[in-house]
């Protein structure tokens, strides 16, 4: 039979614990809520009062349902006053010792059938179980910031705990408007063992200096939908906490890319613990403020001493594929005169057809009149012959990722375009240089790695080899902006920003998988409802393909030889056999 939670146990009242009290008084249950001392005590108060007021302000809760909510809520410092609840959830700061100390003295408090739950988000649950009495009713429940918005609970399930505990914990979650995805004692759990690799890496990326902390943001936000970019994203969660997890998460599984950057622990050593501190990776208006102020990292927004900009009128565009008929569009719909250059009559044909079905479909929806219309493809010139392009201002390749195909290209753009036109490519995983080499003028020559849509998506990798020009790079940055893209800048190694990012987190979830630790749909619930990403790792790596997929994953090992970036056997195995995701109807699912 399941139990009734008619009243639940909070203690610690910080940001966490005052949602989870908050989440739990909303939905009809009464709650005592407890911290160590008074003043804590009135700062948890406080934190309530402004989340429901915020609530009431914007009509999400009517006068009557706030009071009702506040009056379930009883204050405490007593932890005494825990004794009658059904449920006790610990909201404390991530140290083990503390925890253990309060599982002690709650196991002495409480009912014999009493549930007692931990809201740790890495530290393991059976070593805070195992100091009680009766280590079955035990069971993690982890909430994620902010808990009255965001849906997931993890719900953790020790060697030792009851099945019945976590079979009515499960329910409990349910009953709150939860999402509960069920998980195994281990560090991380599912979406924080995820997410902080990911996090990781991009700290490695800036502590390197291979890109700047604005562009490695603007590069997850745009280039992957992501609501927060990385090191914004450190910055809210504390780098302080972030430390802890990291480090907790590479004690037990002893993975080299969950060792903690050494700039974090610095940075914790000096007290830039993020907005809590008014410093971390950004500065902040004040602590606790979400307003980033300048500071001596922003960049300016002038040319570097000493750079012009080259004159960019007409732009030529190789290739006929989805990716180059995109950024055909892109460039005239910005009043650019585009020449481009596809291999027959069918391909010219095909590239026109496509961008008059776009044109047409936006026409429909009122965002382009005829006029603009017929004025974008009176800028477009189609050619069977490279020729076309010799006096074009940069020409952008969009060609197949091959880099034979694309260095035979290269030589010849070289002989045919003018001095000082711009030599740009679109790889998303080629290197740049190799394109570059073959060329009498390697400076001339940069990435420009758009992405799928090219039309919609507003990210541009502008990659610079160690030959580019400045005045390349500026000129190409230049031209995004003129473009209404986002561009990025970072050096030539592999998977850039994003895909360098991406593509280990999309890794590790079929290890995960492969562990049989969770199932696809739980990691992928986990990761949307938790972390708030627009697709979850499966359902991303069925649409890109997993053969495409292994391949970035297989370059990225290469480029970095980091075994934590070996390509999941589990993949290998899918692509053997065929199973390549949406486009074959099966990958890590199966499509009708």
């Amino acid at each position: 039979m399941t139990r009734e939670f008619s009243t639940v146990g909070v203690v610690g009242l910080g940001t966490m614990g005052a949602g989870i009290v908050e989440v739990f008084a909303r939905n009809g249950i009464d709650v005592v809520a407890v911290e160590v001392d008074d003043e804590a005590l009135e700062r948890g108060r406080g934190i309530i009062a402004g989340s429901t007021g915020r609530a009431l302000s914007r009509g999400k809760l009517d006068q009557e349902t706030h009071g009702a909510l506040h009056a379930r809520i009883r204050y405490t410092t007593d932890l005494a006053d825990l004794a009658p609840a059904d449920l006790v959830v610990e909201a404390v700061p991530e140290s083990l010792e503390l925890k253990k100390q309060i599982f002690t003295r709650l196991d002495e408090i409480v009912r014999p059938e009493a549930i007692l739950a931990t809201n740790t988000s890495s530290l393991p649950v059976t070593e805070i179980a195992v100091v009680t009495h009766n280590p079955k009713r035990v069971v993690g429940m982890h909430f994620f910031n902010p808990a009255p918005v965001l849906q997931l609970v993890e719900v953790i399930r020790t060697v030792i705990t009851a099945d019945d505990v976590f079979e009515d914990v499960k329910a409990l979650a349910e009953r709150i408007g939860k999402k509960p995805v069920v998980v195994g004692d281990r560090a991380g759990f599912i979406a924080n063992a995820l997410l902080f690799g990911y996090l990781n890496h991009a700290v490695a990326m800036y502590e390197s200096k291979y890109a700047t902390r604005e562009d490695l943001d603007a590069a997850m936000r745009f280039g992957c939908g992501y609501p927060m970019g990385p090191l914004a994203l450190l910055d809210l969660i504390g780098l302080d906490t972030a430390y802890e997890i990291l480090d907790t998460m590479y004690k037990q599984g002893r993975d080299r890319l969950h060792a903690p950057r050494p700039i974090i622990k610095q940075m914790v050593s000096a007290g830039l613990l993020g907005r809590k501190s008014g410093r971390g990776f950004y500065t902040y208006e004040e602590p606790g403020s979400p307003v980033v102020v300048p500071d001596d990292q922003t960049p300016s927004n002038g040319l570097p001493v000493g750079v012009a900009l080259r004159p960019i009128a007409k732009v030529g565009v190789v290739g006929s594929g989805t990716m180059a008929t995109g950024i055909i569009e892109v460039f005239a719909k910005a009043g650019y005169e585009v020449v481009y250059v596809a291999r027959g009559d069918d391909k010219v044909a095909a590239v026109r057809a496509a961008i008059e079905k776009n044109n047409a479909r936006a026409i429909d929806k009122g965002r382009m009149t005829a006029e603009d219309a017929e004025a974008l493809l009176g800028r477009i010139t189609a050619s069977t012959t490279r020729e076309a392009l010799a006096d074009v201002d940069i020409v952008v390749e969009a060609i197949a990722e091959d880099l034979a195909i694309k260095q035979e290209l290269f030589r010849d753009l070289d002989r045919i375009c003018k001095p000082g036109a711009i030599l740009a490519t679109t790889t998303s995983s080629l290197p740049i240089i190799d394109c570059a080499k073959v060329t009498s003028r390697p400076e001339d020559v940069v990435g420009m790695h758009f992405f799928n849509p090219a039309q919609i998506m507003k990210l541009v990798e502008v990659v610079h080899t160690v030959a580019t020009s400045p005045d390349v790079v500026a000129t190409v940055q230049d031209l995004c902006g003129k473009l209404g893209k986002v561009a990025v800048t970072c050096g030539d190694r592999s998977g850039f920003i994003v895909n360098a990012l991406l593509f280990p987190y999309l890794n590790d979830a079929i290890k995960m998988l492969e562990a049989n630790y969770a199932s696809a749909d739980d990691i992928d619930t986990a990761c949307k409802t938790g972390l708030a990403l627009p697709m979850g790792p499966f359902e991303l790596l069925d649409v890109v393909g997993l053969d495409v997929s292994l391949a970035i994953q297989r370059e990225l090992y290469v480029e970095f030889r980091e075994p934590g970036f070996a390509p999941a056997p589990l993949l290998e195995h899918l692509v053997t056999a065929g199973y390549l995701g949406r486009k074959t109807g099966r990958g890590f699912r199966t499509y009708s």
